[in-house]
């Protein structure tokens, strides 16, 4: 069995308590947004969380899970095979089409179904009639009784909506929702399109985090190296599809020279217009002229109307035979396939828009992880329009690079050491925390380690502390009947209005009110939130959720299933004082823990780069970076991106100075082995704002800071920055910079201090410069 990344292994934890919570609340129409990106491995996932959830009610509850996928063709299928693959017999996995065609009268305990969405929910349009055959009124069990014969069996029904954000919202869709009813509804997606209200948990999953455990490709790079292609003659779907085939060609060799057994593949888009089958004679021809064809194996394609080679099981493998796949719109979601690399689309008659569900095909990587050539973590896009509009894609806004900029000629090498390590930490709490969590338990109220059998006896030692377990009070307090008197209005309170201030106040009292569901749960985290002492708190707040509730489980025998997990948030909030205290003494605890996992970590996967060189080319964002009209730039065309007023001010500085300058270059933001780093505070990658090849010979490394704010971590750069100039015996100079009035001050001494802390330390940056 397959093991979950850190970051899947976070998400299940999440879906884990959201569903012991939500199943908990008496309440219609519960659901959970998972969102997760495009390669994240959402399948895997969720596979995970429904073993586990088994695992978890086992002989409490009966559970069963509908899995519909969405879309056209006949990628439920491949939903049903991954889970199949992944269970290898426990739990049971079926096609509703197979299974379910009439003789079964009700959905078990522990079954999974895999139902296609498109093809249960089609109607006549002309009578309104469900045309599919297991929603037809019959003398057998249709799909709608066998849903309702399956709640009245007291069996839950978990609905996982595999990529919902295909037509989940539509008029039918809902209406099959309705027909469901599910106890439990997840929709899954990498775009949902339910909106705040429509649900009541959302899950993230970040692209970063998936990025730095290498499932998915850094970038994807638009029409790279085309104009390398030199030929005067040539039609632009000639041109791309050149390129595209001499870039597989590269990544075929880079895949060999490291030993490694992958075939890459080129998809290539064609029209949705009738344009399309034009364009499928040409790429046919084109690719007949290198040997590739659909007799020896080398070309498929998979379109509505024909399909060649196009099996799952011939295609998708790592090593497989075929280099280039057709094909509109078959495979544009859910469809796996991680060996592809390239696509190829053509110019449609209106503009191409890219969104991360078309790129999404050519965004995985076949093994799972990053390789030491930084070319095969990139995904390559050919197209032959004009102009291109790359959608904004909020959720991870980064990734698709349509501007290529490239250093200018002037450019000398700069030979320096950099450092670069991927990230070890996100801030947050993770899974360990649960034996922190017990020991500072256990040891405030005296109980000894494992020590679970004597629950009773526990229970007492909690009530000696003052711990309240019975009659808890799940109500509010709210001001009822409060005026005020406006003669004593200056002598009201700075700080709040309750109802103690009987003297400025008309008679008033408290009215109590039951506390929501909602109120309770969010009041519960609140009180975490505030002893989290910096860490994360989205990121940790599963983790010390499920560190409390396995301590109550253990200790206290509180069964988390049925109320459990309400009972235990009562306590907490019934108890507050103590239970915040001891949240704080456990996370002060963790702290060199946490410390101590990350240290392990450092030596095996920092990078150090001894001659480091500005790259000859970049690839962009344009939502990102913003194009600029600046002639000192080292890039050319010249993209920024610009986070503070200091940084623009400094860059327009640097170009008042053609006589001193020969050129700047701004490091990149992104935290990647491409951009100039310095190891400093032992673990951390700094990337300083500038370099700045000066006319005298000198080379410049300059950080750009707001004076006074930050300045613990100030120090440890600044130090950092000027042990490196020295360890390196190069005509280095540089250091962190502020502006005061209409002046950059610079810090270039080896011990640091503030501007306000000695304003004496900072030089005026134009005398070092002159």
């Amino acid at each position: 069995m397959k093991r979950l990344k850190r970051y899947q292994e976070n998400a299940v934890d999440k879906l884990l308590v959201r569903t012991r919570e939500l199943l908990n609340e008496n309440s219609d129409n519960r659901t959970i947004v998972f969102q997760s990106p495009t390669g994240s491995g959402k399948t895997f996932m969720m596979s995970r969380y429904i073993y586990q959830l088994i695992e978890e009610y086992e002989d409490k509850k009966d559970i069963c899970f509908l899995w519909i996928s969405i879309g056209k063709g006949n990628l439920h299928e491949q939903s049903y095979n991954s889970l199949k693959k992944e269970y290898n017999g426990f739990p049971v996995v079926y096609l509703l089409e197979q299974e379910f065609f009439g003789s079964r009268e009700i959905i078990t305990r522990n079954e999974i179904v895999v139902v296609n969405w498109e093809k249960l929910r089609t109607k006549d349009r002309k009578t309104g009639e469900w045309k599919n055959i297991l929603m037809k009124d019959k003398e057998t069990t249709n799909f709608r009784e066998l849903v309702r014969n399956t709640k009245e069996d007291n069996t839950v029904i978990i609905m996982i909506i595999d990529e919902s954000h295909s037509n989940s919202s539509s008029e039918r869709a809902l209406e099959l929702r309705n027909i469901i009813n599910a106890d439990l509804t997840i929709e899954m997606s990498a775009t949902p399109v339910l909106r705040e209200g429509e649900y009541d948990e959302k899950i993230f999953v970040w692209p970063n985090d998936v990025i730095e455990e290498g499932m998915i490709k850094k970038e994807i790079v638009i029409n790279e190296d085309i104009d390398q292609i030199d030929d005067d003659e040539i039609t632009s779907q000639e041109l791309i599809m050149q390129a595209a085939f001499q870039k597989r060609e590269e990544l075929k060799q880079l895949y060999q020279k490291m030993g490694i057994d992958i075939n890459p593949l080129v998809m290539i888009q064609l029209p949705s217009s009738e344009a399309g089958e034009e364009k499928k004679e040409f790429v046919e021809s084109f690719l007949a002229e290198k040997d590739v064809s659909y007799e020896n194996k080398k070309l498929a394609v998979w379109l509505s109307e024909e399909k060649v080679n196009n099996e799952n099981e011939f295609v998708t493998p790592n090593n497989s035979k075929v280099d280039f796949l057709i094909f509109k719109q078959a495979v544009d979601t859910g469809w796996d396939c991680p060996r592809a690399s390239i696509l190829v689309r053509f110019r449609e008659i209106k503009s191409i828009v890219f969104e991360i569900q078309t790129i999404g095909r050519i965004l995985r990587m076949p093994e799972a992880e990053h390789y030491e050539n930084d070319t095969l973590n990139k995904g390559f896009v050919y197209t032959n329009v004009k102009s291109l509009e790359v959608k904004k894609e909020t959720y991870n806004p980064n990734i698709i690079k349509s501007v290529i900029v490239r250093r200018k000629d002037i450019y000398e090498p700069i030979r320096l050491k950099s450092y670069y390590r991927k990230r070890l930490d996100f801030g947050d709490i993770t899974l360990s925390f649960y034996k922190i969590l017990e020991r500072t338990f256990c040891k405030y109220f005296d109980i000894n380690i494992d020590e679970y059998e004597f629950f009773s006896r526990n229970k007492d030692k909690l009530q000696s502390k003052g711990i309240v377990l019975k009659h808890l009070d799940n109500q509010d307090e709210i001001i009822l009947n409060k005026s005020l008197d406006t003669k004593l209005f200056d002598k009201l309170p700075d700080d709040k209005i309750s109802g103690k201030e009987a003297d400025l106040f008309s008679e008033s009292t408290l009215l109590k009110v039951n506390l929501s569901q909602d109120d309770l749960f969010h009041a519960f985290e609140l009180l975490i939130k505030v002893n989290l002492n910096g860490f994360a708190f989205k990121r940790s707040i599963p983790s010390v959720k499920q560190a409390l509730y396995r301590w109550f489980r253990k200790y206290l025998d509180i069964n988390l299933v049925g109320n459990g997990i309400i009972y235990i948030q009562n306590i907490v909030l019934n108890n507050a004082e103590t239970f915040s205290k001891l949240f704080d003494k456990a996370v002060r605890a963790y702290k060199p823990l946490k410390d101590e996992e990350i240290n392990k970590k450092i030596q095996e996967i920092e990078e150090w780069n001894e001659e480091w060189e500005i790259a000859e080319k970049r690839n962009l964002n344009p939502y990102t970076y913003t194009k600029h009209d600046y002639n000192l730039s080292l890039y050319n065309p010249c993209y920024l991106k610009i986070d503070s007023s200091i940084e623009k001010d400094f860059i327009e500085y640097l170009e008042s100075k053609k006589d001193t300058v020969n050129w700047w270059w701004q490091n990149g933001g992104e935290h990647m082995a491409l951009n100039f780093g310095i190891k400093y505070n032992n673990r951390s990658t700094f990337q300083p704002d500038f370099i700045v090849s000066f006319k005298d010979g000198r080379l410049g490394i300059f950080d750009t800071k707001a004076s006074g704010f930050n300045e613990d971590d100030n120090k440890l750069k600044s130090e950092a920055l000027q042990q490196y100039i020295i360890q390196n015996n190069k005509n280095l100079f540089g250091g962190l910079i502020i502006k005061q009035g209409q002046h950059f001050k610079i810090n270039t001494r080896e011990n640091y201090s503030g501007f306000k802390e000695n304003p004496d330390d900072w030089e005026y940056f134009e005398d070092l410069i002159k």
